[in-house]
């Protein structure tokens, strides 16, 4: 353990971050009554007109045009956003590490490769990107929102930022995550927690809440985010930007530093967070280009494909598609606005000449079950042993609270009519480790369920009316909007 306290650590490196944000590019501060701070970066007079021009452009591909034309210099980009990141931060606190010198530097080398050779280094040449606090940058720290963290420098890059830099682009700023990442929320004892830029008093979503405050506020043209149970959708739909979880396996984790490592059962994957949705497959096709497999043994061998991204699968560009809705899986009800958004969907594709069907919930509480059994295997030991390193308390809630919440029953933090939270009961939360034979079972049993849902997804076939099963499920981010802090 720690010779200092973990509140003297978490302290000394929030200040530190603090110290980074130069005195000119500080805004006044604003009150606690001011929920939507949407408009401030506009209003804040720290953007000039040009840097306003080049941060309201959320199209990333007219900003890559004009990078590679030099009708923008990367430096002048890479600043502008800079300086919209650190307003948004002092709006959301949605910033782990600021490294402008470094991103600066960065750029200024692709403007000088540029006007000696004529050409970009590659197609993302100039574009700043922000990145998760998970993935690694040598030289920098890699905290994770983990107080035992702190002063853990990076001797290595991720493979994403190594294929970020040979795709040319320009990482610039990292992102606030919870503790754990195991949260649909963003709070930490080392950097605080983030707020949501449309209301204050409601989450950003998590883990990648960071980078959904940021993208945002047109903080960053385009963030990195992981997701193993909606970390980078949940931001997105809170937030309303866009982003794309890809399967497992599919883009680089190499490199990055993450919770639970060597559980494979379940595992994350790394996701594009954007402004327009173009953004997603502009990241999409730069990553798979650079062949990350031969940098992540774990990414399968398999090129961006212009014939899959056409649909020539699903009847080719302009066929009809048949949508299965999910408007409810039978364990919890949406709220109204996200029903009345669903049905906005439903109203658009069918408007379009495309076919949408119900979805026939199957064995989601099986599955839900046995991704909780796997999650929590291990007791939480993982997480109670790097919180032990500095004596932090490894958190219970997302709840902000005064008082400490009462360590047998952590949940009560939350209003509830329940004895304990579902996902307590369904867990058995506090009953320890299980055995490796018991684990094998939940894998074996994670593997039946799996076939028996492809199974039943093929079997739509008699209902689509396109000879093909059906070509997506269609359902909401989560059971409501952006909530209040604490109960996600």
């Amino acid at each position: 353990m720690s010779s200092r306290n973990w509140q003297e650590i978490a302290t000394e490196r929030k200040r530190k971050q603090e110290d980074l944000i130069p005195p000119e590019w500080r805004i006044p501060s604003v009150p606690d009554s001011l929920l939507d701070v949407t408009l401030i970066p506009q209003t804040s007079g720290l953007l000039t007109a040009r840097e306003l021009e080049i941060t309201d452009t959320t199209d990333v591909n007219e900003i890559l045009s004009k990078l590679a034309d030099g009708v923008w210099s990367a430096v002048e980009v890479t600043k502008a956003f800079l300086k919209r990141a650190i307003i948004a931060h002092q709006l959301t606190n949605c910033l782990t590490e600021i490294f402008i010198e470094r991103a600066l530097e960065r750029a200024l080398k692709l403007d000088e490769f540029l006007e000696k050779n004529g050409y970009t280094i590659g197609p993302l040449h100039g574009l700043p990107i922000s990145l998760k606090d998970q993935f690694c940058m040598k030289g920098l720290e890699t905290i994770m929102g983990y107080v035992s963290w702190v002063g853990t420098v990076s001797d290595h890059d991720a493979a994403i930022v190594e294929i970020l830099y040979e795709q040319g682009a320009v990482p610039f700023v990292r992102t606030n995550v919870p503790q754990t990442l195991m949260w649909g929320e963003t709070f930490n004892t080392v950097f605080g927690r983030t707020t949501n830029p449309f209301n204050r008093k409601l989450t950003p979503g998590g883990s990648s809440g960071g980078e959904g405050a940021l993208v945002a506020l047109r903080g960053s043209p385009l963030g990195i985010g992981t997701d193993i149970g909606g970390s980078v959708r949940i931001p997105a739909g809170f937030t309303g930007i866009y982003s794309l979880r890809p399967c497992y396996g599919r883009l680089p984790y190499e490199g990055a530093a993450n919770v639970l490592e060597g559980q494979e059962a379940i595992t994350s994957a790394i996701g594009p967070m954007a402004s327009n949705i173009s953004a997603l497959k502009t990241f999409t096709k730069a990553v798979l280009d650079a062949k990350p497999w031969n940098k992540d043994p774990l990414v399968l061998r398999k090129p961006w494909s212009d014939r899959e991204y056409a649909l020539a699968e699903h009847g080719g560009e302009g066929a009809q598609l048949c949508f299965a809705v999910m408007l409810d899986n039978d364990l919890v009800r949406p709220q109204p606005p996200v029903r009345r958004a669903m049905s906005m969907l439903v109203s658009a594709l069918e408007d379009a000449g495309h076919k949408v069907i119900d979805w026939e919930n199957k064995l989601h509480l099986e599955l839900h079950a046995a991704s909780e059994h796997i999650m929590s295997a291990d007791g939480g030991e993982g997480y109670r042993t790097v919180c032990s390193l500095t004596g932090e308390p490894l958190l219970q809630t997302m709840m902000p609270h005064t008082e400490e919440p009462d360590p047998h029953h952590p949940w009560d933090a939350h209003p509830t009519f329940l004895d304990e939270p579902f996902t307590i009961t369904l867990r058995n939360a506090g009953k320890g480790a299980i055995s490796a034979y018991d684990l094998w079972q939940l894998h074996k049993k994670k593997a039946e369920i799996r076939k028996q849902y492809l199974d039943h997804w093929e079997a739509t076939k008699m209902r689509t009316g396109t000879g093909r099963p059906i070509d997506a499920i269609l359902c909401p981010v989560a059971p409501y909007p952006a909530p209040p802090h604490g109960h996600n």
